[in-house]
């Protein structure tokens, strides 16, 4: 008597390269050179580079200045969000055709769960070639697949022939698969646990599989159990879908440091605006209201405050953050970096119907005005209209 184990199957998609891609796309002159997308200011970062540009040693989250530096030739071009958001839309809208069970991780990669899909378009491989085909008759853009059992397979199996790359990793070959590859291709292992498993003479996954578990939770704790698991392909993860965002937020790290508090509530005031245009994009309100600032010594702090009533008000966010720029050494230690954002946000939608009947007048006279603000910015950007103190004289 044999058992019949039904394997999930599991794609991970990954767009290849993506904010490149679409300026590619966008202009094709572009095509074929180092294009590095990213902050442009000198403290700004990288937010990704074409794979030309990675040649030269260019990766995201470095800083810009040093992009600069190891690629002399490249085609540095500012971050056009709203651009990359529409061109997203429609590459999840392809992958929506195919199943339901579709799990953004971010704009440009998700996890999709075709188990119940095969009756309908055929075998996981096939599927993933059909969205990949898709994708590029469509948008012209390129998508690399990971075909796996498991999201963590399925995940580093993406990553494995890029750009326009396909890696599949049937159930039988997961260990065959996972045995040699270096440890540093696991999710959560970065420098740090890097040297603490090396340590230990690990080096691959067939070297952590071969450690015991109580040794890697004596060491680890509970990630410690977690990355046993990982290193033998189980994962028992579904396939998340309707993830509603935890926080909504914007930061801003300035070219030279803030000095002056005023000028650093000015700065709120740009971020406060930000943040509530998005929080009534997104059709939903936050109760707790997060400051972060950042010294010029890299030193990171942060204040909160939970509020009585939910909002998407740019007024209520901003003075609300001033006060907690009162509790910070803003105005005495140079300032860096200075963000806001709102978490413990409402249900998409509840909160309107909640409000119906207990709104003051000055609140809905102060909605409408957001509604026309938002209106306006939306088709003649976002400097179009702002606060007075905003305008440099």
């Amino acid at each position: 008597m044999t058992n019949d184990v039904k394997h999930k199957s599991i794609i991970h998609l990954d767009m290849d390269a993506f904010y490149p891609a679409v300026e590619v796309l966008d202009n094709p002159s572009l095509k074929g050179k180092p294009v590095i997308v990213g902050g442009t200011t000198g403290r700004g970062v990288v937010s990704s580079a074409s794979y030309e540009a990675r040649k030269f040693g260019v990766h995201s989250a470095q800083p810009m200045a040093k992009a600069m530096r190891q690629c002399r030739h490249g085609i540095f071009l500012p971050v056009r969000m709203s651009r990359y958001q529409e061109v997203s839309g429609q590459v999840f809208e392809i992958f929506y055709r195919f199943t339901p069970l579709v799990e953004p991780l971010s704009i440009d990669e998700a996890f999709l769960d075709v188990t119940e899909s095969i009756r309908l378009f055929g075998h996981p491989v096939a599927i993933a070639k059909k969205i990949k085909e898709t994708v590029r008759k469509e948008t012209g853009l390129t998508v690399s697949a990971g075909v796996a059992p498991s999201k963590f397979v399925a995940k580093i199996a993406s990553d494995m022939d890029k750009p326009d790359g396909l890696t599949v990793v049937p159930p039988d070959k997961v260990r065959e698969f996972l045995d040699p590859l270096p440890i540093g291709k696991m999710w959560g292992v970065g420098k740090v646990t890097k040297e603490a498993l090396a340590q230990l003479n690990i080096h691959t996954f067939r070297d952590l599989s071969r450690i015991s578990v109580a040794v890697l939770e004596k060491k680890f704790g509970k990630y410690g159990l977690k990355m046993h698991d990982f290193s033998i392909g189980i994962d028992e993860r579904d396939v998340a879908i309707h993830q509603e965002a935890k926080s909504i937020g914007h930061e801003e790290t300035f070219s030279e440091d803030i000095l002056n508090i005023d000028l650093a509530k000015k700065e709120l005031l740009a971020l406060a605006g930000k943040v509530a245009r998005r929080l009534r994009r997104e059709g939903v309100k936050g109760k707790t209201i997060t400051l972060k600032v950042k010294y010029s010594n890299f030193v990171l702090i942060t204040r909160s405050i939970t509020l009585n009533k939910f909002t998407n008000d740019g007024t209520i966010i901003y003075t609300t953050a001033c006060g907690l720029l009162d509790n910070t050494e803003a105005g005495k230690k140079p300032v860096r970096l200075l963000g806001i954002s709102l978490s413990q946000l409402s249900i998409r939608g509840a909160e309107k119907q909640l409000s119906l009947f207990n709104e003051d007048v000055s609140n809905n006279k102060r909605k409408k005005l957001n509604i026309t603000l938002d209106s306006l910015q939306d088709r003649f950007g976002e400097n179009i209209v702002r606060p007075g103190t905003l305008i440099d004289e």
